[in-house]
């Protein structure tokens, strides 16, 4: 099955999805069989992975052994550059930072990619990047070298998410950053859901089930978990997470 119609065949069955994004560089391939376990356990939808830097030697072979213990559930590339590329995954969300002015975020990776893309026949997931700001400056913020939207700045947030929907992109991502202090606000998500019609993927500094549960209530599609998994040894809060989902 296309990842795109089994995203859309999740929103049909519940009012979200819930993602994992696995950091290469921060869950070494030798625990990846458990990390993916422990998601599949809690009710994950599917498994995004990527990284704003990548030290992990063979990223190929890093998403082979995830598409291996996956099971049913799509893998999905989370690009932090052109290198992560991979014909393993099921999909890549193909990725344009819209909240940026910097030209080589906003097309000059995607051109560089595209026909590396089309090569591998790997299903593209378009995607509207869109950085929160999140209360500290954030990987995603340093390497691409812009500015998040501010988050007390609604109406930009607003603003920038129609011209995606005007464009053509197919999902909105909006994203607090790997280790983001706050979460994306939920008055924004909930101005943006009264006005798009494309789903929105939420992500970055989501540190609990409430946390969750508020920005699906504000009309999050899919909401994205990693930097606290990292941090967490029990399965147990994995779980707990997994129930807002059900």
């Amino acid at each position: 099955m296309k990842t795109k119609l089994y995203l859309t065949q999740i929103l049909e069955r519940k009012q979200a999805g819930f993602f994992i994004l696995i950091d290469p560089d921060k869950t070494p391939i030798e625990i990846l069989s458990n990390r993916v376990e422990a998601g599949i356990r809690a009710g994950v939808d599917a498994f995004l992975v990527g990284g704003s830097l990548l030290h992990t030697a063979d990223f190929d072979n890093y998403v082979q052994e995830l598409k291996q213990n996956s099971l049913d559930r799509p893998v999905i590339i989370f690009p932090g550059d052109v290198n992560q590329v991979s014909g393993k995954a099921d999909a890549i969300l193909f990725l344009s930072l819209l909240s940026g002015r910097n030209p080589q975020h906003l097309i000059g990776s995607q051109v560089m990619a595209a026909p590396i893309i089309r090569r591998l026949q790997l299903e593209t997931l378009s995607t509207a990047y869109l950085l929160v700001e999140s209360g500290r400056p954030t990987s995603a913020e340093f390497i691409s070298g812009t500015r998040p939207l501010p988050r007390h700045k609604i109406d930009i947030a607003v603003a920038h998410a129609l011209a995606a929907q005007y464009l053509g992109f197919e999902y909105i991502y909006l994203e607090a950053g790997s280790g983001a202090e706050l979460p994306v606000p939920v008055e924004m998500i909930l101005a943006i859901s009264r006005v798009v019609d494309i789903p929105l993927i939420v992500g970055g500094g989501i540190k609990s089930a409430d946390e969750a549960a508020e920005r699906i209530a504000a009309g999050a599609s899919f909401i994205v978990t990693g930097n606290v998994l990292e941090q967490q040894t029990d399965d147990q809060f994995l779980l707990h997470l997994g129930r807002v989902f059900l």
